[in-house]
């Protein structure tokens, strides 16, 4: 008797995929009970996916991973719709031999990572709710915008001075103010190239600023409510900690509860020291490079204006800076100030400075 493609099933069975998605395509490798059964080339669309594993391999529970990049969580919130038990992790999570790494390539990844993946090996990282991922793209186009900003400033200062012409170095210099700026324009009243490449650069600044203007005005207006605003505020509370750093640290962490205890937080931020150990020889090697670096100067940055307002901070500052470098005594100032953050948000309460004793 035949039997028909059709009446084979494979109910509760599982099946691990492992995605290396691209722009254009999609390398899958498809594994079960241990067996590599297929690797295949495929549109990045998940419903083509889940098509081709109900046509298949019916009945089947479905796994599947890929390493966050470019492309987002899109993927991974289709293929959850679908019933695919997704997992999205951090490329350099993924357990890679010497070879792998010495002869890269897109089927070797999709193999490696389902190798893993059905062995259990992989952590997956934190999927964003929807709404905070939005204003976290808003947020950074943000920073992005400032960047541009300051690259326009220093081509401007650049240009200054290439070709000898003083402007005073006061505070409308150091913070463009809109005297500086009718200032500058009237340096372009003379025709020549050297005037238009001035006009042109001060154009763009202007529309930078314009632009950086809207974006913090979006920005606003969307933690104007709800959750957003509770957090923001409390998070302002903070000595040191104004609308900006409280809106991308809302936007950033997300989530204050997925941080178990300070080290996954501080962990997550990049303040904690990279260390090489081997037998009884441990060497501390300055603050871990793996780290979401927007946050960890962002919180740098706001642990200099902290120590300004508040007392408690300045006195653990200054008792650091006798026995390190002030730069590496800021970052411990920094960990301090993760923990207000992390403090206020759990508990939904102002900070309150604590009194010196007198």
């Amino acid at each position: 008797m035949e039997i028909k493609r059709s009446d084979v099933r494979f109910d509760g069975q599982e099946f691990w995929l492992g995605l290396d998605v691209h722009h254009k395509d999609w390398k899958v490798t498809i594994r079960t009970m241990g067996t590599e059964v297929r690797t295949m080339v495929m549109p990045p669309d998940p419903r083509k996916l889940h098509a081709h594993m109900t046509r298949n391999y019916p009945g089947g529970r479905y796994n599947s991973v890929y390493e966050a990049g470019f492309s987002g969580f899109w993927a991974h919130r289709q293929l959850v719709g679908l019933g695919i038990a997704n997992r999205v992790v951090h490329a350099a999570d993924v357990p890679t031999s010497d070879k792998e790494r010495r002869q890269k390539e897109d089927v070797r990844d999709s193999r490696k990572l389902v190798r893993c993946l059905e062995n259990g090996q992989l952590q997956p990282i934190h999927i964003p709710d929807p709404h905070i991922e939005h204003l976290r793209s808003l947020c950074r186009l943000r920073e992005r915008s400032r960047s541009h900003l300051t690259r326009l400033k220093n081509r401007i200062k650049g240009h200054l001075k290439y070709y000898g012409i003083s402007v005073p170095e006061d505070s409308a210099y150091r913070h463009w103010s809109g005297p500086f700026i009718t200032q500058l324009e009237a340096l372009c009243s003379e025709p020549g190239p050297r005037s238009d490449c001035l006009a042109i650069t001060l154009d763009a600044l202007r529309e930078e600023s314009r632009r950086l203007a809207l974006i913090m005005h979006k920005l606003r207006a969307h933690c104007r409510e709800g959750e957003a605003a509770r957090i923001t505020s409390l998070l302002r509370t903070i000595p040191g900690i104004g609308p900006k750093t409280a809106f991308t640290l809302y936007t950033e962490l997300q989530d204050i509860e997925r941080f178990a205890n300070l080290d996954k937080l501080n962990s997550f931020l990049g303040l904690i020291p990279s260390t090489d150990s081997s037998g009884d020889d441990e060497k501390v090697t300055g603050i871990t490079p793996r780290s979401n670096r927007r946050m960890r100067a962002l919180l740098i940055e706001a642990s200099w204006v902290a120590i300004r307002h508040d007392p408690e901070l300045l006195r653990a500052f200054s008792k650091l800076s006798g026995r390190m470098k002030k730069q590496a005594a800021i970052v411990r100032i920094a960990r301090k100030l993760a923990a207000r953050v992390a403090y206020v948000w759990k508990t939904g309460t102002p900070y309150k400075p604590a009194v010196p004793n007198g």
